[in-house]
């Protein structure tokens, strides 16, 4: 599959914006005015006042320096996604693709010996085997088939959702590893590092968010797992879900610290994280109406305002917890129509709910809602979406 060409220098962040606006308008989709102030008058919306950093980055490990958790929690974003085998990794774990990825993260830093090597430097990335990952994420990837001669007979060969899910993380590892040892970098950490020291040094007279775009722009040239960007109707859409998120867990870890190890950009004029899960929440609020777009009109059930509701009130006790379930099974072009929905309408419900008096970014909203889907079961019910074979989200 071809991909646009990278946004010229100084216009990552405004090309996802821009691209997001475009084809939101192409693909007729509304951002619903009457719900985003439902929304912002809420009991759950209450709670960004609270919601000051990304949940679930913090990993249980004794890190040997800053620099270490640094690189940690770089491969923690760069393996930020797998929404669409939520479904599958629950049959087998018990979770889904996000608590997934930090068993992996957490193994591969404990089982990492001298004789065995670090499997989070360049060289341990690059030469991870999928076996390996599907025995520290804890998943069979084999499936039985009739033998074809021998009736009565299984035998068992790779394959199955979670062959093609370890496959893919497989792929994103070996790929990452290769780039980092052909230019020098001992590990994915050194790399960033270096992408906070450049971005600080070259725009040190300018904003944070000039830095922010620096960093963004380096790691999305360096590393083709972090270009979430494609054609629809022949125009280019560029989302960088991964790269932002890498900017929000870096200031989640390192931005409070006084002074920080590294030089953090401040991250309250970055575009939102569209990642699996938002569309999903963002429709089921009411938000992104999909009532007038062919292609995506049918994907959900129609919301009715008690759905809606019940979202927005806050979480009885004593009420069973909903079963986590996939959402629709959609293609690229229709799952990144979505996306780019769901950053227009994060930049919407900041802008109204700033002139309503609070200070309101698409950051803090996507902390907002990463924090809710932790604490509470209805939104992880709504399901994230599914496109098979992506790396995206």
């Amino acid at each position: 599959m071809s991909l646009p060409a990278l946004p010229s220098s100084g216009n990552y962040l405004s090309s996802v914006r821009e691209s997001s606006r475009k084809l939101c308008q192409e693909s007729n989709i509304t951002i619903d005015q009457n719900n985003i102030e439902r929304l912002i008058s809420s009991d759950v919306f209450k709670s960004l006042d609270h919601a000051t950093s990304l949940p679930g980055v913090a990993l249980p490990l004794n890190f040997a320096s800053a620099l270490d958790e640094l690189n940690v929690v770089s491969v923690l974003a760069l393996l930020n996604f797998g929404t669409s085998f939520d479904g599958p990794l629950r049959t087998q774990t018990g979770h889904g693709a996000s608590n997934a990825i930090k068993a992996l993260i957490f193994g591969m830093y404990i089982t990492s010996t001298p004789s065995e090597g670090d499997y989070l430097s360049a060289n341990g990335l690059r030469s991870i085997s999928a076996a390996k990952i599907a025995e520290l994420i804890g998943v069979d990837i084999h499936i039985e088939r009739p033998h074809p001669s021998l009736p009565g007979v299984t035998v068992g060969e790779l394959g199955g959702p979670l062959y093609e899910y370890v496959l893919l993380v497989t792929q994103t590892l070996n790929e990452t590893g290769k780039i980092l040892l052909d230019h020098g970098y001992p590990n994915l950490g050194f790399f960033v590092v270096e992408a906070l020291k450049e971005a600080k040094k070259a725009k040190v007279d300018q904003d944070a968010s000039a830095q922010a775009e620096a960093v963004v722009a380096k790691v999305v040239r360096a590393l083709p797992a972090f270009q979430d960007m494609t054609f629809v109707n022949g125009e280019p859409v560029y989302i960088f879900s991964k790269a932002i998120y890498l900017l929000n867990v870096l200031y989640t870890r390192f931005g409070s610290t006084n002074p920080p190890p590294f030089p953090v950009p401040d991250v309250k004029d970055l575009p939102i994280s569209a990642d699996g899960f938002t569309p999903s929440v963002f429709v089921k609020l009411g938000i992104i109406n999909l009532s007038s777009s062919d292609s995506l009109r049918n994907l959900w059930p129609t919301i009715s305002n008690e759905d809606i509701q019940a979202l927005l009130d806050q979480q009885k006790e004593g009420v069973a917890a909903q079963v986590a379930q996939d959402g629709p099974t959609m293609s690229l072009e229709q799952s990144s129509r979505l996306q780019g929905a769901a950053i227009v309408a994060a930049e919407t419900i900041a802008e109204v709910a700033t002139q309503s008096g609070g200070a309101v970014t698409p950051s803090k909203i996507n902390v907002w809602l990463q924090a809710t889907l932790k604490q509470r079961a209805d939104y992880r019910a709504v399901g994230g979406i599914v496109v098979k074979g992506a790396v995206l989200f």
